[in-house]
């Protein structure tokens, strides 16, 4: 059973830093694009960050430069760095396992967890 568990949002304020975590088990990890997706309150679910199995990254345009993700597969872990956070960064972020470059979003999903930003 793929299981992805989020860990680190919370609540910070505008121009802090945050850093998401999510565990995976139940897949080859090293095998497996990871991504970073989030949905805001009334907003569709929109892709933030992906990494690919050979560590290529795609971004999200409103985060390039501003956010890093990065895998460690021998913890299975991958992490989303949030630097100058925004008010508009205020959503809940959904680990994701299975995407690829050309279509990043796979079919596993975490939970979420919530990062709120305030001004």
């Amino acid at each position: 059973q793929v299981q992805l568990v989020e860990s680190g949002g919370g609540l910070v304020q505008a121009g802090g830093s945050l850093r998401l975590s999510c565990a995976g088990s139940g897949i080859i990890f090293s095998s497996t694009g990871m991504g970073w997706y989030r949905q805001a309150p009334g907003k569709q679910r929109e892709l933030v960050a992906f990494i690919s199995v050979g560590g290529f990254t795609l971004y999200a345009d409103s985060v390039k430069d501003r956010f890093t993700i990065f895998r460690n597969n021998a913890q299975k872990t991958v992490s989303l760095r949030m630097n100058s956070l925004k008010p508009e960064d205020t959503a809940i972020y959904y680990c994701n396992a299975g995407g690829t470059l050309r279509t990043p979003a796979g079919q596993y999903w975490g939970k979420g967890t919530l990062v709120t930003v305030s001004s």
